[in-house]
């Protein structure tokens, strides 16, 4: 139904700079003068393993060096240099049925069968409709649920010990009546009883594990082709604390089965405490010589503890615990199908695109959200708030690049908006009136099928196609999340470019006189400003761009934060207003046909930017966002193709996003 973009134009980089607003220790700028500038046991000895203790063909889209017309590349090669100079797309959270809430919930595809799926394959998906990608990832992984790992199959067939258990013998019951509602709710009793603590034994006897996280890694290892699809060995550690607070963590292993095979992954039967998490990492690294890192995910849903400023336990933060942190954890999950956790209009009042995808009414059981968690919920907030903290732990602990994945539970990653297969089996499109089915129910509120997100993905900057070099790079945050669409984004700091650095080639002038994206600067420059180069290029079979920002946040004398968003390049004529506001690209969708045309925005914007406001005294961090014209949400996409009518409250329209990793400057 989409609308096929007009071809790809390369424009000239004509150089956007805006000097609006920023550290209130500094004057104000005339914006308006600037407008016509636009352009348990846990590991060690004791690591649990299979035969001991048990602890707990893409669209490459390289950016172009030149102003010559790009497009997708051929098969990957590595650089010729040290600066990575292709991105990589792909997805770090992957439910199969495999995962207990998913198999509760109906799904039966396997690991083997995502990872088909993944490649451009065509599966049948959990409700027997036809499946297959548009274009393929170019790296994958299966992250499914340690907690319960292997228990899905053995409940459906009726094991025995199972059985003698009444409420396993209930959802025994219910996943074999087929009736979708059954087993829906069967899903959703199963999370609330794991966020209170309260599975029957039998579900967390690490007996099942065994054979399904040994048959996950044989996955990935089989369907590893390094320089054309890579697969990373990963798993999600799920704690739902206090009754559903969302603290969960993607576990990703640099390594092959060598080291990963005969292990056991960490569970929360275990431990709740991230912190004994990263030690099971630290650990494992230790007596193996392997590499692994975590990402966090779902703060919006965390009831204000995924970056709480105190420990687990509530004791206070320490040089230990901030440094533990900041190692193992290099990266953010800033948008999926759970909604965004970028901000939230509450604590970015200013900024007119904070408000989308909202998740914002309570925590994975639907609990109430206590007064005054948001703070501590979202990634801006959180970039603010660790630099302030840096000054009293010597580490920043919330130094985190972006992440964007799906957090799918049917095997199918589907960020596409008119291919979505939605959360669970009984959310996929052969549901007609999903829209209004729930997907999250809680004692007091349900979380309805129509704000599911069909998101997202991330780009990944490495020099090549390998594991080793994808999990480098988001080791050291050379990332950038989108909500779907394969855009690239490019994003340098430095004190020494030039306007000119701009209309050539951004990224050799980046690497040379910058930093890429997730690296640092230090102060003493000679009272120079700090400047940006910004390229943002249209996924080639998407949507024309409207505007990049960058997103600044920063820390007073005073140990106050403060944040600012500039429009830093935008598409067409449109001017910049005295507030350094520009009127909207507008809409071309078509309500009725579910159609869109690509006659508004730009395919490529390129920008300078200079920091007018920047005061060398003040640590701040600066990300890009980027906003692409209005498209069509998947919800007008079923309802055009259903022939339904929908409530007036579910949205048909949308602006794709993306996110780069943050450059921090510390004085």
């Amino acid at each position: 139904m989409k609308t096929q973009g007009l071809a790809v134009s390369i424009l000239a980089a004509v150089i956007a700079l805006s000097a609006c607003g920023g550290d209130h220790d500094r004057d104000k700028q005339d914006a308006s003068n600037e407008a016509g500038e636009q352009g348990g046991t846990l590991v060690g000895e004791e690591l649990g393993t299979a035969d001991g203790p048990v602890s707990e063909t893409t669209g490459k889209a390289p950016m172009p060096e030149s102003s010559q017309p790009s497009g997708p590349s051929q098969a990957a090669q590595p650089s010729s240099g040290s600066n990575p100079s292709q991105v990589y797309f792909g997805d770090t959270h992957v439910h199969t049925g495999w995962s207990a809430d998913a198999g509760m919930d109906g799904a039966i595809l396997t690991p083997e069968d995502a990872y088909r799926f993944a490649l451009g394959e065509q599966v049948k998906s959990n409700s027997g409709m036809n499946a297959k990608l548009a274009r393929p990832y170019d790296w994958f992984m299966i992250t499914d649920h340690s907690d319960g790992m292997g228990v899905i199959n053995e409940l459906i067939s009726g094991n025995p010990e199972m059985m003698s258990d009444p409420v396993l013998k209930r959802w025994n019951e219910a996943l074999n009546s087929g009736d979708e509602e059954k087993a829906a709710a069967a899903k959703s009793e199963l999370i609330v009883m794991q966020s209170e603590g309260k599975l029957p034994k039998a579900v967390m006897d690490p007996k099942w594990m065994k054979s399904a996280w040994e048959k996950t890694v044989d996955a990935a290892e089989k369907y590893y082709k390094p320089g054309e699809f890579t697969t990373f060995i990963a798993y999600e550690w799920t704690v739902n604390a206090d009754g559903g607070d969302n603290l969960h963590r993607n576990v990703i292993f640099r390594d092959d089965a060598t080291n990963t095979r005969s292990l056991l992954p960490l569970t929360t039967f275990e431990t709740q405490d991230p912190e004994k998490l990263w030690a099971w990492m630290k650990a494992y690294e230790d007596k193996t010589g392997g590499r692994v890192l975590a990402i966090p995910h779902n703060g919006n849903m965390s009831n204000g503890r995924m970056f709480e400023e105190k420990r687990f336990d509530g004791s206070p933060m320490t040089k230990e615990w901030a440094e533990m942190r900041a190692r193992y954890e290099p990266l953010y999950e800033v948008t999926q199908i759970k909604g965004q956790s970028e901000s939230h209009p509450s604590l970015s009042p200013e900024d007119e695109y904070a408000d989308w995808d909202l998740w914002d009414r309570g925590n994975l059981i639907l609990k109430p959200k206590p007064p005054g968690s948001f703070q501590y919920e979202y990634w801006r907030p959180a970039l603010k708030a660790g630099m302030r903290l840096e000054d009293e732990l010597g580490t920043n602990p919330f130094q985190y690049g972006a992440n964007g994945a799906t957090d799918t539970h049917t095997g199918l990653s589907t960020p596409d908006d008119d291919n979505f297969f939605g959360k669970f089996k009984t959310l996929e499109p052969s549901n007609k009136k999903r829209w209004d089915f729930p997907l999250l129910s809680g004692p007091t509120d349900n979380y309805m099928g129509w704000e599911m997100a069909s998101s997202g993905t991330m780009g990944v900057w490495a020099t090549e196609n390998t594991r080793e070099a994808i999990w480098d790079a988001m080791m050291r945050k050379e990332t950038f999340a989108t909500t779907g669409p394969r855009m690239t984004v490019r994003f340098f700091g430095g004190f020494d470019f030039s306007k000119g650095d701009a209309e050539g080639d951004i990224t050799a002038a980046g690497y040379e006189k910058g930093v890429p994206m997730g690296g640092k600067l230090k102060g003493d420059k000679g009272g120079k400003r700090i400047k940006f180069l910004v390229a943002a290029m249209k996924d080639p079979e998407g949507a024309n761009l409207d505007r990049i920002q960058i997103v600044k946040g920063w820390v007073d004398g005073n140990g106050d934060t403060h944040e600012k968003v500039y429009n830093v390049k935008w598409s067409g004529n449109r001017k910049m207003d005295g507030q350094g506001h520009i009127q909207h690209v507008g809409n071309t969708v078509d309500l009725e046909t579910a159609e869109y045309a690509n006659d508004i925005g730009d395919a490529q914007l390129v920008a300078y930017f200079e920091d007018k406001e920047f005061n060398p005294s003040h640590k701040a961090v600066y990300y890009v966002r980027v906003l692409q014209i209005p498209t069509p949400r998947w919800t007008l996409y079923d309802k055009v193709r259903n022939k339904i009518e929908m409530d007036k409250k579910v949205p048909m329209v949308q602006q794709e996003r993306a996110f780069s990793s943050p450059i921090w400057y510390t004085p």
